[in-house]
């Protein structure tokens, strides 16, 4: 994280539009995840990992997700044991983070949950955004 924080930084002095798009393995905030009391040792949502997320977000980068709702159960991961997808017992790990300049050209970003009851899917689903880029209508 300290790496990506500093590449970032050495980035966002381009002043162009940045994406920083994965899976971060960070849990940022009990709304992103469904039950904040067992998440809370895990390394995902120590409050040190919450904090160096903190930190690469306050550089001036957007979480494309929470600037278009503050909703909860926003979840992007879940467990393929205890029926975690069933129970919607997620957790948000997966992040899109904008420059300035990306974060205006925001028009939507969302999450594509039904990917996850697909046959043999993933654990993750997709992340996405839509963008107004220039000389389109």
């Amino acid at each position: 994280m300290d790496r990506l924080s500093h590449y970032a930084s050495e980035r966002l002095q381009l002043e162009e539009p940045l994406i920083l798009a994965g899976d971060y393995n960070v849990i940022p905030a009990p709304a992103d995840v469904h039950d904040p009391v067992a998440w809370a040792g895990d390394a995902l949502f120590l409050p040190q990992t919450r904090d160096k997320f903190r930190r690469l977000i306050n550089l001036g980068l957007t979480d494309a997700i929470r600037a278009v709702s503050d909703a909860k159960g926003l979840y992007t991961f879940w467990d393929y044991q205890a029926g975690a997808w069933q129970k919607n017992w997620g957790i948000r790990i997966d992040h899109l983070l904008l420059s300035p300049q990306a974060a205006d050209r925001l028009t939507a970003a969302g999450i594509d949950k039904h990917v996850r009851s697909w046959e043999k899917p993933s654990d993750h689903v997709p992340v996405y955004i839509d963008l107004a880029v220039e000389g389109t209508r």
